[in-house]
């Protein structure tokens, strides 16, 4: 089995241990140079609509129901080719999804990558 997708904040250092380092926000982050980032991709198109960011404000009342709305989202065809490129990241080694979320254990990245970890262990996805 592959290693688990691990996920954390894109403004903390980069370490050797991060794997492929992926941004999965839709938007640059704030005040980062895009050298300073050290990432291998930055794939938009798997991060949530930006009518669900919006709603969500990162409010920790609405993280269930934005996880629920985002994994909903996370089926659509139009987030195919991102996911698939995932995959193919995590088929080669350690994978990293990036956010500049400070509430990085109530993000989409958190939810992305506890839903790909899943599909990994059902063989599904």
């Amino acid at each position: 089995m592959a290693e688990p997708i691990t996920y954390r904040r894109v403004y903390e250092e980069a370490a050797p241990e991060d794997g492929a380092r992926v941004l999965v926000d839709r938007v640059w982050p704030r005040g980062m140079r895009k050298d300073d980032a050290h990432l291998d991709t930055w794939l938009r198109d798997v991060a949530p609509s930006t009518e669900l960011r919006r709603w969500y404000g990162h409010e920790p009342a609405r993280f269930a129901e934005f996880r629920r709305r985002y994994r909903a989202e996370l089926r659509d065809p139009a987030h195919e080719s991102a996911l698939r490129q995932l995959r193919d990241l995590a088929g080669r080694g350690r994978l990293t999804l990036l956010t500049a979320t400070k509430d990085v254990d109530r993000s989409q990245a958190a939810v992305l990558a506890e839903w790909l970890n899943r599909a990994e262990r059902s063989g599904s996805g």
